[in-house]
């Protein structure tokens, strides 16, 4: 029997939903399963705390119409299970597909904040203005190839909420990023005012603001088996339920256009400025993410740091070339959130795949590792450990069967083109890379040695070596 609200009797109460929205006030971009792990949680905690039941949310899927098939027979309830704690959520009230009337959503008087997860590639740049004239003109000059008009991309159809919006009068509106982009929201408005014409600019200018956040939760892929596990915990069929672990963090810069739920009741830290704890969160969690999915070779992450000499490469790799990299973060605990990392990359409760992680390197690789190896390199250390994990990433695109990368194109490669040739190659993309890597002797020195030793030897042999 499938979970919905007429089904929900069977769960046991303790399991139900907190709250029961009776509004939507929130309307979010890429209801994947990140979102309904984490801010879809915070924001029923925040209605459940205060009694404010205004805040349901309005997801919209960008491309694909699977969320929408999974949750809609379900009244858009699902489960989560963090470790052995299991309950069904009740934030989303709708989920909308390709084709249905997001612009109406965005300029319903009600929504009072957007949040967006669309990952990185989502933000890769589109220009022209997106308006009634604009059309299929609009840009393709972007950081990939075979880029979408920027009418159709995530950006284009917030622009265009925006403009019903401003049309319709409705009032201010928040818009927060939460994806793992630095700067994140002075790079979603930047997107945003790119694609305004100038009485649209003017409004969003007076009208509209864009807080940075910061999240952090590790959420896999859901499997059969969690499908089966979940149905055994809730006494119902459930095949929107996601799997994370318990640890959640989202720190958000309190610049809000209007009214909000109360997402600091929930937990969530409102803070001046965001830049530290992102930068700790991409750079430590995301880029020992990178690292694993590129040099372990395992097939789950907690199989990864189960190795000894692997926990110690990323303990290294955090200690002597991030860390240094990291500032502005006053008394926070820095020693014990990289221990907490490492504790929860090693849960094999969470089964998260190392393919997973591995998706879209060309994006993920600046900021999480690229921006602190020019950090290090500018203050005249040798980022090795960073190297041997940008090592291991040219290694996995010139290897890979299948890459799942928006560059892929241009990543592939002969394998046996000798580790010279192919940093040459890669490091070429100045898309990635920059003119400044591409030039950097050191670096470009430490990557083809990692690349060399990894092609030679393997990776337990150069940890080896390195560490000696």
């Amino acid at each position: 029997m499938r979970l919905s609200r007429a089904t929900l009797s069977r769960v046991a109460p303790g399991a139900r939903p907190l709250a029961e929205p009776r509004a939507t006030g929130v309307v979010h971009l890429g209801i994947g399963a990140f979102h309904r792990a984490h801010q879809a949680v915070y924001t029923e905690l925040a209605m459940a705390a205060t009694g404010d039941d205004r805040w349901g949310i309005c997801g919209a899927s960008q491309r694909s119409t699977a969320v929408a098939e999974l949750l809609r027979p379900q009244d858009c309830l699902y489960g989560v299970r963090a470790g052995d704690d299991v309950r069904v959520i009740g934030s989303v009230r709708e989920v909308l597909v390709p084709g249905d009337d997001l612009a109406a959503r965005l300029a319903a008087p009600e929504t009072a904040v957007v949040t967006l997860t669309i990952t990185e590639k989502g933000y890769r740049r589109v220009s022209g203005p997106v308006g009634p004239s604009a059309g299929a003109s609009a840009g393709q000059a972007g950081r990939g190839q075979g880029e979408e008009p920027g009418p159709s991309t995530a950006i284009g159809r917030l622009v265009a909420g925006l403009r019903a919006r401003a049309a319709a009068d409705a009032g201010p509106l928040t818009v927060v990023s939460c994806d793992n982009l630095p700067g994140n929201g002075a790079t979603l408005a930047a997107l945003v005012t790119e694609l305004c014409e100038p009485p649209l600019l003017r409004w969003v200018e007076q009208n509209v603001t864009f807080p940075a956040s910061m999240v952090d939760r590790i959420v896999p892929a859901t499997t059969p088996a969690d499908l089966d596990d979940m149905e055994a915990r809730l006494g119902v069929r459930d095949l929107g339920a996601v799997v994370t672990e318990p640890f959640t963090q989202w720190v958000i810069e309190d610049d809000f256009a209007g009214d909000r739920p109360a997402w600091d009741r929930a937990g969530a830290l409102l803070v001046g400025d965001v830049l530290p704890y992102e930068r700790m969160k991409l750079r430590l969690l995301n880029g020992g993410h990178s690292a694993i999915a590129y040099l372990s070779g395992a097939e789950h992450v907690s199989e990864a740091v189960g190795d000894a000499a692997f926990a110690g490469y990323l303990r290294r790799l955090m200690d002597e070339d991030l860390t240094p990299t990291l500032h502005g973060l006053g008394r926070f605990d820095l020693a014990g959130y990289k221990r907490s990392l490492l504790a929860r990359f090693a849960n094999p409760g969470l089964r998260h795949r190392v393919a997973q992680i591995a998706a879209d390197g060309s994006q993920k690789l600046p900021q999480r590792l690229l921006d602190p190896a020019r950090e290090r390199l500018a203050a005249g250390h040798e980022p090795r450990w960073i190297a041997l994990a940008v090592a291991g990433w040219m290694r996995y695109v010139t290897t890979a069967r299948e890459l799942d990368d928006p560059l892929a194109d241009r990543l592939t490669g002969d394998p046996d083109a000798g580790a010279a040739a192919t940093v040459e190659r890669l490091l070429a993309i100045e898309e990635i890379f920059g003119a400044d890597l591409r030039e950097d002797r050191v670096f470009r020195e430490l990557v083809t040695d990692g690349l060399h030793r990894l092609t030679a030897d393997g990776l337990a042999p150069t940890l080896r070596t390195l560490d000696a």
